[in-house]
């Protein structure tokens, strides 16, 4: 069985980079990547999509293709279209490609499975044409596609991002629906000294702001009781604003309020996880290097706490030197010279973050949604059935599986999670922490008979 150096899981910007550096240091590095290319969520399919469709996706996005390229260019071993559904102890990985099992070892792991969309369940989410921006998103980069007659509603700047490009490729959308109120600005002014030092992202903002302005999209901030309306598909958006009820008629909905560490494979580790207030999600706990309590983990990206792909190509770059120096080929001296001006540009691009966060919080109403509305899609649980879980007795979201099989279905607990726990812990006056998370067992992604029995233990070891 191939035994390398590093296995990096993940080739968004932390993977990335992280693989290309580390390939520098001499390590040997093989990254597994369920997409077919690199890129991740934010640069996904970067090195095709950035020729055709660069202007309409902005400079940002078109900046992966330079890590997509240094990761190609370099002497790793990329295998793409792998889903990783076990890891064991020793670090033996079992993972799926091409339709058959595989497994490789390696000395140590870089978990950068980044982030998910944090779900938002209201009233008529699970209507056919309603999805997460991000999946638009994924629309948009992949094949072009853009819906028409959309509405944006939710909170936070990817709103405004997806709403620019679709401004610049003339099918604006029909209206912003924002959940974030003046309060929750006024709150975040007490971190505006550290948003004035991460100016570039507010200057990004405001100029995707004055784009959408111009286009004559109108806005609604501080939107309550929203639903969508519907019967067999999306048809309407209904909300509250200053007092007065809106309804606009849409063929599509996107829905974003947040995005939250994906923190499946880790907790399969059992690496230790906390609450994070001001993210309203469990991160894991890791070093100043982004390494767990298991040794010889380590994580980088909005996987490690939500940052964005700067500080995720940043911090792969600073686990890989701590990596590197505890196989041999730094010294600690030399690793904590080349770490130093890494540290400095985290701190900068972080600045801004306590802002934003506070600025544009999730959405209460989908934190804790109506008794009506569902919160797990997989198994058709709604809020209400958590509810009374809560009242004979359910404290955790462990328990809830027997009591709901909330969690239980094929994406095993990644989008009702969170909502779960936040509902428990309403319920039996909790914290978050009290009441916990999903316990995490392979398989981690849905894996067939038929790939367990076409399983090898080695895998050819070259470029892809």
């Amino acid at each position: 069985m191939n035994r390398r150096d590093l296995l990096v899981i993940g080739a968004g910007p932390a993977g990335m980079a992280a693989a290309a550096k580390a390939v520098k240091l001499g390590l040997t590095v093989t990254v597994l990547d369920e997409q077919p290319r690199a890129g991740g969520q934010i640069y996904r399919d970067v090195e095709r999509a950035a020729k055709a469709r660069g202007a309409m996706l902005g400079k940002d996005y078109v900046y992966g293709a330079s890590l997509a390229a240094e990761m190609r260019e370099s002497e790793i071993e990329y295998l793409s279209g792998s889903i990783v559904w076990a890891i064991e102890d020793g670090f033996r990985v079992s993972y799926t490609r091409d339709g058959s099992g595989a497994q490789i070892e390696a000395d140590r792991i870089l978990l950068a499975t980044g982030a998910l969309e944090r779900p938002m369940p209201l009233p008529g989410w699970t209507l056919p044409g309603v999805m997460t921006a991000g999946a638009g998103q994924i629309l948009l980069k992949q094949s072009g596609v853009l819906a028409r007659r959309a509405v944006l509603v939710g909170t936070g700047p990817l709103l405004y991002l997806i709403a620019a490009q679709m401004v610049r490729a003339g099918t604006p959308p029909l209206a912003l629906v924002e959940t974030q109120t003046r309060s929750d600005f006024i709150r975040a002014t007490r971190h505006l000294g550290g948003a004035l030092r991460g100016w570039r992202y507010l200057a990004k903002g405001l100029t995707m702001l004055a784009a959408i302005q111009r286009a004559g999209v109108p806005r609604f901030t501080g939107a309550t009781d929203i639903s969508v309306e519907g019967q067999d598909r999306a048809e309407a958006v209904v909300f509250t604003c200053a007092g007065r009820e809106h309804r606009i008629e849409c063929d599509t909905v996107f829905l974003h309020h947040g995005v939250v560490p994906n923190v499946q494979a880790a907790r399969s580790l059992d690496i230790p996880h906390e609450w994070r207030a001001d993210q309203a999600c469990f991160v894991p706990q890791l070093d100043g290097w982004g390494e767990s309590p298991v040794a010889g983990v380590f994580i980088a990206g909005d996987g490690a706490g939500i940052g964005g792909a700067k500080v995720a190509e940043i911090a792969g770059r600073l686990a890989v030197l701590k990596i590197a120096e505890a196989a041999g080929r730094l010294s600690v001296k030399e690793r904590d010279q080349r770490a130093a001006p890494l540290r400095r540009m985290i701190r900068r691009e972080l600045a801004a973050r306590p802002f934003l966060d506070l600025a544009y919080p999730p959405f209460a109403g989908a934190l804790a949604p109506v008794d009506e509305t569902i919160i797990c899609r997989c198994e058709e649980v709604t809020a209400g059935d958590i509810r009374s879980a809560a009242k004979l007795g359910c404290l955790g979201p462990n328990q809830a599986k027997s009591f709901s099989r909330a969690g239980m279905g094929p994406c095993q607990g990644r989008y009702c999670g969170l909502t779960v726990t936040t509902l428990l812990a309403g319920a039996n006056g909790q914290t978050a922490d009290q009441t916990g998370y999903y316990r995490i067992r392979p398989p981690l992604k849905p894996v067939t008979l038929g790939e367990l029995a076409a399983m090898s233990v080695t895998e050819p070891v070259g470029k892809e």
